[in-house]
């Protein structure tokens, strides 16, 4: 992959065409010496490692070897913290920015360097490049081992050449150049993607707008369809300009022509112009000044819809002219289209909805949460890991099989004829066997997975060429491996038609050779539902997978199937939920999501010890939707499961995803797991790696899994044997706070509540002090100025008898208030227009003592109450007098089980009952005076420093009209005097020398108070942890792995 861009390599390279010249005689005195190419096959590593770095980096590049001073190469480096060393560090002031590994001429493949290689890296905190070499060739990575450039050393042209140089010269990486080159590279890159994107989304909107004005004889739906076919036609052939597939702005040369022959007076529709050259496309054209290949693939062939709607000249030719003028032979790459690709299906979605296409009981996109959404386009990283942690894997095991070496290829030349014979056929079993593979995405989008499985194959069988040129003394590659591959490799389907024309285009945009007949791709790449093959149920969208593909089925399924199945609740399409209701999948949940139906038809789809592999949500772990999935997973052979917890990985967009990896065989004893805290793109296998544990299929059942390490799996499991669950503990008694189903008209302030009473007394009966999430904090709870109109269902309450509330209410207007399900009214409900949402028949544990808490929770905050406040329902309560109970949830012991056993998500943990209830809490609880005493400590300390910064907020407010409480000031103690004066100037509030004096001496003596009551709280706090850690019984050890 390259890293950088041409045209940001071209405006670099202007100023430094003598320095290269130079340098490029220096060069090829050596690296083009075909004697010294001879000696370098078959010599050693350690004969020329010096020697090499000698050469290239010091004549050629400008580097200073140790000893001499102010050296800027050093060979043998250690790492910074342990014992190993790289074959050579590049130096900056001492500090290593780039580690180079070396390795003879055996070792062909550089890929396989790549771990050791940044695993030097890794342990150099300011090391940026890795250089990897066999001396005849030489990859350049910067930061991260997804991009790199690879050199051939021994047939550098002056252009190649000048780019080795901008990237190694020690000129260059002295001042950073080459990450300044990435940087701009992807700059340019993302600013080309999002205006590409706009002016091709601007084409397509305008076109289907004129074909639905100039073609009203024809669908809409068949017109937008069209639309897209159109935009792909003209994609291709202005990509194929670029790459010399084609004569180059021949489009732009048609349009210049047509207006030509309009000044003539010749004027004819310029989309029968454009008709015409696709017709040339489709069957091709032979002229004197040039030719056009017949390169069709069915993109091209006659359409008769398309090829008799009427076009606007104005629409074509502005949008036309437009496109034609991006450079996508270096400025476009296949990537930046798949990016586009992926956002177009959105607004495809958008359009079939707009267009009542979709079903009833489907919701719109937005709240669907579809892969589709163009938010869902799966990073290449990913794809590249899953691709060659499965596909990667067998052929690993297919070459291990045939006792593939490469060393053996690239040993000395010497050898029988017989010898190279055998290692000749192996080769051609290892390719025979590789165009047998059969890969699926059953969700292919636009084919990211089928475009990353695409380079992995085309690199394998590059590597097959290039061994088998070292046996046989010439190169004779494969011919056609990229249709090959497509024919015989590559499947995918889904269920929406400009998907599936989408990923063929991407396909064929990556694999179009000049004069080449493109692939048609119809007989691998298809449209359909891939969950259900009844047409009874599913219509024409139905797909019979064995009758769709017999050829694999023949030979027992796919050997792979991979992807990133589309994430939405059956509850959300209701049709088509019913509809899978009836196809009897194990997996099947009403509550659940279709991506564990995914699951389950990709394990179908497989041959017996076939691999999977789908990135999707984590949910599918804890969930009672997910239960069903997780014992059919231990059903199988679980190979990797990696938990990305709370980290995003898909652009502006909310998921907490895994992925597992796994076969179509019987379980294994075990498998690996990875819990990821934090990625770094850069070298995602290491993050992985890292992080791995091997876990024993045995601990996991049917019910939530926990992931945890080993330690702390151990240490939940003893917990779990010696202590009763929270819910247990509590005898159930947990209840969620008050659903009204519109909180501005049942939720209000001081003032009104103030001025319902004045109004009527009578009001105060049913208006009840009230606590929202965000208003409390541990041990304690922030301000209680809101209250609840508590109209609760179960009160049967006569709204006539409280006229001021009556008319509040309906202030905010009767459809509003009206339970009926209706839009812009609330749920439907069986309750009355002024009661609350829910019947809320336990309203009476809201007057008992109680610990109340924060369904969404960063940090543990659990309070105590009782003044009988009510709460939201962003609030639960468990009716307890037991205060030890709260310091135990409120300690770093209760917060830990709430991480393992609480749902992850954004940046915290939700506290759902089914999974919090499932903390284990020692009996001792019960009576454990010492830490009762604690937490009435606690709520003392903490009610005693939210007085005392009561007190100093009320004081600002008295004497600062209009004074805005922020963050910052509500925590004052925390600042020190010139911070606090900032804080006041952003409200534009300044204090003469004379006040800030006054009131320097107000906010020392409140600072003081507060510090001290925090001081005090610290330490209560910390006796609190040492005593629930005593309660549990916790080791030294154990508590270590906790505080960890």
């Amino acid at each position: 992959m390259s890293i950088f861009q041409q045209a940001v390599v071209k405006k670099h390279l202007s100023s430094e065409k003598e320095k290269i010249q130079e340098a490029y005689k220096l060069y090829a005195a050596c690296f083009h010496n075909p004697k010294i190419q001879e000696n370098i096959r078959n010599g050693k590593e350690e004969q020329f490692q010096e020697g090499f770095l000698r050469e290239l980096f010091g004549n050629v590049l400008g580097y200073t070897f140790f000893p001499a001073p102010d050296y800027n190469l050093i060979t043998e480096k250690k790492n910074e913290n342990n014992a190993e060393k790289a074959d050579g560090a590049i130096l900056i002031n001492g500090e290593t920015i780039g580690v180079i590994e070396l390795k003879d001429r055996k070792t062909f493949d550089l890929k396989t360097v790549e771990k050791q290689a940044f695993n030097y890296k890794n342990h150099h905190r300011k090391a940026v490049y890795v250089i990897t070499s066999n001396f005849e060739k030489l990859r350049f990575y910067i930061d991260n081992a997804i991009d790199f450039i690879e050199f051939n050393l021994f047939t550098l042209s002056p252009d190649e050449f000048a780019v080795l140089w901008l990237c190694l010269a020690y000129s260059n990486i002295e001042k950073d150049l080459p990450k300044t080159l990435k940087t701009e590279s992807i700059n340019n890159e993302d600013q080309i993607t999002k205006q590409l994107y706009k002016d091709y989304s601007a084409f397509k909107q305008a076109l289907y707008a004129d074909l639905i004005s100039n073609n009203q004889a024809i669908d809409k739906l068949t017109l937008f369809q069209k639309s897209q076919k159109l935009l792909d036609r003209l994609l291709f052939i202005f990509f194929a300009e670029d790459r010399n597939l084609l004569p180059p702005n021949s489009i732009s040369e048609i349009i210049t022509q047509w207006e030509q022959l309009v000044e003539l007076d010749e004027y004819r529709p310029l989309y029968e112009r454009v008709k015409k050259y696709f017709g040339y496309m489709n069957e091709g054209l032979r002229r004197k000044k040039y030719d056009i290949f017949a390169y069709n693939g069915g993109l091209f062939k006659p359409d008769e819809v398309l090829d008799n709607v009427i076009i606007s000249d104005e629409v074509l030719r502005k949008h036309a002219l437009l496109l034609s003028r991006y450079d996508f032979g270096s400025e476009v790459d296949v990537n930046i289209l798949g990016h586009i690709f992926e956002h177009s299906l959105t607004e495809i979605e958008e359009i079939t909805r707009s267009l009542s296409l979709l079903p009833d009981g489907e919701v719109p996109p937005e709240k669907s949460k579809r892969k589709r959404d163009g938010v869902f386009y799966t990073p290449r990283y990913i794809t590249a890991y899953i691709v060659e942690n499965t596909l990667g894997k067998l052929c690993a095991d297919k070459k291990a099989g045939l006792q593939i070496n490469e060393a053996d290829y690239f040993a000395d030349k010497k050898r029988s004829v017989t010898v190279g014979k055998k290692l000749t056929a192996k080769l051609d079993i290892y390719r025979e066997w590789l165009l047998s593979l059969t890969i699926c995405d059953p969700a292919c989008g636009s084919g990211a997975f089928l475009n990353a499985t695409l380079d992995f194959l085309m690199t394998e069988h590059r590597l097959i060429d290039e061994m088998t040129s070292k046996i046989s003394g010439h190169s004779l590659p494969f011919s056609n491996i990229e249709n090959a591959i497509l024919e015989n490799n590559l499947y995918g389907v889904d269920i929406n038609e400009e998907s599936v024309e989408i990923a063929k285009l991407a396909l064929w945009l990556r694999t179009a050779k000049p004069n080449r007949k493109l692939n048609s791709l119809n007989n691998n790449i298809k449209c359909g539902n891939s969950l259900i093959s009844d047409p009874a149920v599913a219509g024409d969208k139905a797909f019979d997978w064995q009758k769709e593909f017999p050829h694999v089925f023949e030979r027992g399924g796919f050997d792979v199937v991979m992807g990133n199945p589309p994430y939405v609740r059956l509850e959300h399409i209701r049709n088509m939920s019913e509809a899978l209701e009836t196809q009897r999948y194990q997996t099947f949940d009403k509550r659940g999501d279709i991506y564990c139906i995914f699951v389950e038809r990709g394990f179908q789809l497989l041959k017996p010890a076939g691999f999977i592999s789908f990135i999707m949500p984590n949910k599918w772990m804890q969930t009672g939707y997910g239960k069903a999935l997780r014992e059919y997973f231990l059903s199988k052979e679980m190979v990797k499961l990696i938990d990305f917890g709370d980290i995003q990985i898909f652009e502006d967009a909310t998921t907490y995803p895994c992925i597992f990896t796994a076969r179509n065989t019987n379980p294994s004893a075990g498998f690996s797991v990875s819990v990821l805290k934090a990625i770094d793109d850069s070298d995602f296998n290491m993050n992985v790696q890292q992080t791995e544990e091997t876990f024993s299929t045995q601990q996991f059942s049917g019910e939530a899994w926990v992931i945890s390490s080993q330690k702390e799996k151990c240490l939940l499991e003893r917990l779990q044997k010696e202590n009763p669950t929270l819910e247990k503990f509590v005898q159930g008694q947990a209840f969620y706070g008050i659903k009204t189903g519109l909180t501005e008209a049942f939720l209000i302030d001081e003032q009104k509540r103030k001025e319902l009473i004045e109004q009527d007394p009578k009001s105060i009966e049913i208006i009840r002090p009230v606590l929202r999430g965000r208003d409390i904090k541990p041990f304690g709870c922030g301000d209680e100025d809101f209250y609840l109109i508590a109209a609760l269902p179960s009160l049967k309450i006569d709204i006539e008898q409280y006229p001021a509330v009556k008319h509040h209410l309906l202030s905010f207007g009767y459809d509003r208030l009206t339970q009926t399900g209706e839009k812009g009214a609330r749920k439907k409900t069986n309750n009355k227009w002024f009661e609350t949402q829910d019947s809320i028949g336990y309203w009476e544990q809201f007057a008992k003592p109680k610990i109340m808490y924060q369904k969404f929770q960063v940090k543990p905050c659990f309070i105590y109450d009782e003044k009988g406040l009510f709460c939201n329902d962003s609030m639960w309560i468990i009716p307890t007098e037991n205060k030890a109970l709260l310091a135990i949830l409120n300690s770093k012991m209760g917060w830990w089980l709430i991480t393992k056993y609480c749902t992850q998500i954004q940046n915290g943990y939700q506290l759902i009952w089914n999974y919090f209830g499932k903390i284990p809490v020692p009996d001792a609880t019960r009576e454990h005076a010492p830490l009762s005493e604690l937490a009435d400590r606690m709520l003392s300390l903490n009610a005693d420093l939210q007085a005392k910064r009561q007190r100093f907020l009320k004081s600002l407010s008295n004497n600062f009209n209009g004074i805005k409480i922020t963050g910052a000031l509500e925590r004052f103690d925390k600042l020190d005097f010139k911070q606090f004066l900032a804080e006041l100037k952003k409200q534009k509030i300044s204090l003469s020398l004379k006040q800030q004096e006054e009131w320097e001496e107000y906010f020392n003596d409140y600072k003081s108070g507060c510090t001290t009551f925090a001081a005090q709280i610290d330490t209560a706090g910390k006796e609190i942890d040492r005593m629930v850690y005593e309660l549990y019984g916790l080791t030294e050890e154990e508590i270590t792995t906790i505080e960890q």
